[in-house]
Order: structure tokens, then C-alpha cells, then sequence
């Protein structure tokens, strides 16, 4: 099996994310993994659907079909600076994009 690119989820907004989605396919990487903790789990998830469905114009840059693959879901203990480590909640979305990326309209 081929190693997978790692997306982050953070705090930026929903659109920069689907934006990285489309890049790295792209740039040739089908089979990407998005990984988000806490309280960013919501977006990862937003960002998985709207790459699916191809829903906006960022999104219309993805491959025919974008594919929903496995879902797991953890936790992790992170260390504070105050000593006691914190245990945050963490989701894995894999997408696999199949078929052909539609070519760019010149202006």
C-alpha cells in the first residue's frame, strides 16, 4: 500500500482546506488522509463532504469522483506546559480521487 498524504485540519477557514485537497490531487496524490483533533474534527468533516459531493467552485477542480474511505477514530495525550497532559479526541478521513481532473478553461 502506498503511504498516504496527511492533510491537517486547523482553524483556518473551510475553503483553504478544500483548496489543499484539490492541490494535492493535482499535483498527483489520489489517496490523501485528513487528520483533525478537538474541536476542528467538525471541519474535517465539512471539508470531506464538500470535496465529495465537488460542491463550489474550488471543489469543481477534484477528480470525477471523490471516494469516502475509512473513518477511525482516537485520542491522544498531548503534554501542557503546565505538566498535566491533556487527552484530545482525534478523526482520520481517508479520500481516494478517481478518474480524470477537468481541464481548466482559459480565459
Amino acid at each position: 500500500m502506498t503511504e498516504r498524504r496527511t492533510i491537517y485540519i486547523g482553524k483556518k477557514p473551510l475553503h483553504a482546506y478544500v483548496r489543499a485537497v484539490v492541490m494535492a490531487m493535482e499535483a498527483g496524490d489520489r489517496n490523501l488522509q485528513l487528520v483533525a483533533r478537538g474541536a476542528t474534527i467538525g471541519r474535517a468533516v465539512d471539508v470531506a463532504e464538500v470535496c465529495r459531493r465537488r460542491n463550489g467552485f474550488i471543489a469543481q477542480g477534484l477528480p470525477e469522483e471523490i471516494v469516502i474511505g475509512e473513518i477511525s477514530c482516537g485520542s491522544e495525550v498531548i503534554p501542557s506546559d503546565e505538566g498535566r497532559d491533556r487527552t484530545v479526541s482525534v478523526l482520520q478521513i481517508e479520500l481516494d480521487g478517481i478518474g480524470e481532473i477537468p481541464a481548466k478553461e482559459e480565459e
